[in-house]
């Protein structure tokens, strides 16, 4: 019987090299990665030293990466102040993803843990033509009968949705919905509000909460809490509201489910590229 030759180690070695190369490849790339989002992590700039201590490893180490992103024109580096920088190509692909973010299918996610962890009605609207109108709606397994779908166009300010856009979106077709649902709305709406200043004084309470929250206001016998969404220029973009029976449901602005809301609110605006600290009015 012929024995079949035994593998020599340089054939051992000679096999193993392609999965070694490719692992190698992909620590590489991951390691690339990690520096391009703790440069972004930093501002956009930084020393070499910033960076290698941000991302605990040697600035030798980082400096030969950063030698290989400015290649690629991923990382360019300032003549006069030395500091590393984000470059144009990171400035093209962050560019090409915000052309394709969409608030709705962003905020898909959130609808559904809200829906499923709270129990409650959900949406989310933007503005439109004729005030802030609904895009997205999500019940739970036993709905809260309402009279609002897709489409609904919702009070700017008796609907927690609206406060939201009152507040922290500075235009005046919003201030002249407010003022003429304000002319409109009967004695006991009104007593509400602050007597001498009315959309002022909702404008800074929404602004004070970054939200809003209406009892029995909108809809008798529903409740909601509402958190704004923004966009990768910091600019309100929609709303993420939550509603309920008033009976069983907590509309305190400081509530577990405002606390919810306000959470999955940050998230969605997160994935739309919003930084903290980039609000605009």
């Amino acid at each position: 019987m012929k024995k079949s030759p035994m593998t020599t180690p340089a054939e051992i070695e000679s096999a193993a090299a392609p999965e070694r190369e490719r692992r190698q490849r992909v620590q590489s790339a991951t390691t690339a990665v990690v520096l391009l989002k703790g440069l972004a992590a930093l501002g956009g700039r930084a020393s070499l030293t910033a960076l290698a201590s941000y991302v605990d490893e040697s600035p030798a180490k980082v400096h030969r990466y950063l030698v290989s992103l400015m290649e690629e024109s991923l990382v360019a580096q300032q003549p006069l102040t030395q500091l590393y920088v984000l470059g144009p190509e990171c400035l093209a692909i962050g560019l090409a993803a915000m052309r394709i973010v969409d608030p709705i299918r962003e905020a898909e996610s959130s609808l559904a843990l809200l829906r499923e962890t709270l129990e409650v009605t959900c949406f989310v609207a933007v503005m439109g033509n004729r005030g802030p109108t609904i895009v997205r709606f999500e019940e739970p397994g036993l709905p809260v009968t309402v009279n609002v779908r897709v489409g609904s166009v919702m009070s700017v300010l008796w609907s927690a949705t609206g406060r939201v856009f009152l507040g922290l979106l500075d235009e005046s077709r919003i201030r002249a919905i407010a003022e003429d649902e304000l002319a409109q709305a009967p004695a006991e709406l009104r007593a509400q509000l602050d007597a001498n200043d009315p959309i002022g004084t909702l404008r800074r309470e929404v602004q004070a909460a970054r939200g809003a929250s209406v009892k029995d206001t909108n809809l008798k016998g529903i409740s909601a809490v509402a958190a704004p969404l923004f966009d990768f220029n910091g600019r309100l973009c929609g709303t993420l509201t939550a509603l309920g029976a008033t009976g069983g449901f907590d509309s305190s602005i400081d509530g577990p489910i405002a606390a919810a809301v306000r959470r999955e609110a940050h998230a969605i605006s997160a994935r739309l590229g919003f930084a903290a600290g980039t609000v605009q009015a």
